[in-house]
């Protein structure tokens, strides 16, 4: 193979991998105008999002993604001693509770699932969710358990380079709430962006 050659191949590979990355951005990127839905997702043949985990609520109780069939789910990937994002996530997630009617909510369950299970111990959980709204659940786990739940739903999260030597280190992640329904199956996504009207208007159009 000619040197022209190889270099030509070498592209066309290069392309097809930004492609591909592309349309995976799209789906955990997408904007606050535009979240994709399920039926988006398979027009263009994108990754589920979603499936089985298995971890422990912040009482203690083993819990499964079965034991809350027959709800939505309103689902962040966090952890405690997150300085800001994940705080303002999830009074987004509160406000926009607030905002749906009292029978639209008995329908949704807020979750809120850790990505630092060597700090975010039962305990810790218990104590942090209480801090942002009544039926906000936490879950923690082993760190296979919690890594096996975010690579589920396609959400990225690794220890921060600059702090990981240290006690008190952060950690990188995505910002996404996850809409999941009754079933089990992706509905849409909101963004770090969405506002907490945009996402009870959501709410309220999909739970009633």
């Amino acid at each position: 193979m000619t040197p022209q050659r190889l270099k030509a191949v070498i592209i066309g590979c290069l392309a097809v991998i930004a492609i591909g990355l592309g349309g995976i951005a799209a789906i955990l990127l997408a904007s606050e105008d535009g979240p994709l839905s399920a039926s988006d997702r398979g027009s263009i043949g994108a990754p589920a999002i979603g499936g089985p985990f298995q971890l422990v609520d912040h009482t203690g109780k083993n819990v499964t993604d079965a034991d809350y069939r027959g709800r939505f789910m309103l689902i962040y990937f966090g952890y405690s001693f997150c300085p800001d994002v994940c705080p303002t996530a999830l009074s987004v997630m509160a406000d926009a509770l607030d905002q749906v009617p009292e029978t639209t909510r008995a329908r949704i369950q807020p979750i809120f699932i850790t990505i630092d299970p060597e700090r975010d111990t039962v305990a810790l959980m218990k104590d942090y969710v209480a801090q942002f709204y009544p039926t906000l659940i936490g879950l923690t786990g082993t760190p296979e358990q919690t890594a096996s739940a975010a690579k589920a739903y396609r959400s990225y999260f690794k220890k921060n380079e600059a702090t990981k030597t240290q006690e008190n280190y952060l950690m990188d992640h995505s910002s996404i709430v996850y809409l999941m329904g009754p079933d089990g199956r992706f509905i849409t996504n909101f963004t770090h962006e969405t506002t907490p009207e945009k996402m009870a208007a959501k709410l309220k159009e999909v739970a009633g």
